[in-house]
C-alpha cells in the first residue's frame, strides 16, 4: 500500500519547483488564462528543469 505522502510528493516537488524558479503560484488549472498560462524566462526554465533533473537523481540514488 502506498502512502498518501509518496503519492503526493512528486507533485509537492514539481510545484515547489515551479514557485521558486518560475514564480508561478499553483500548478492546478484555474481556468483563466490570466492565471494559467505565465511568461517565463529562458534561465528561469533552465534553472527549473536542472532542479527537476537533480531532484530526479536524488530520488535514484534513495531508491538503491
Amino acid at each position: 500500500m502506498t502512502s498518501k505522502t509518496n503519492q503526493t510528493a512528486p507533485a509537492d516537488l514539481l510545484a515547489g519547483i515551479a514557485q521558486k524558479h518560475l514564480f508561478i503560484e499553483t500548478l492546478e488549472e484555474r481556468k483563466s488564462d490570466s492565471l494559467d498560462f505565465h511568461e517565463v524566462s529562458v534561465w528561469s526554465v533552465q534553472a527549473a528543469l536542472e532542479a527537476a533533473y537533480d531532484a530526479g537523481i536524488a530520488a535514484a540514488r534513495e531508491a538503491k
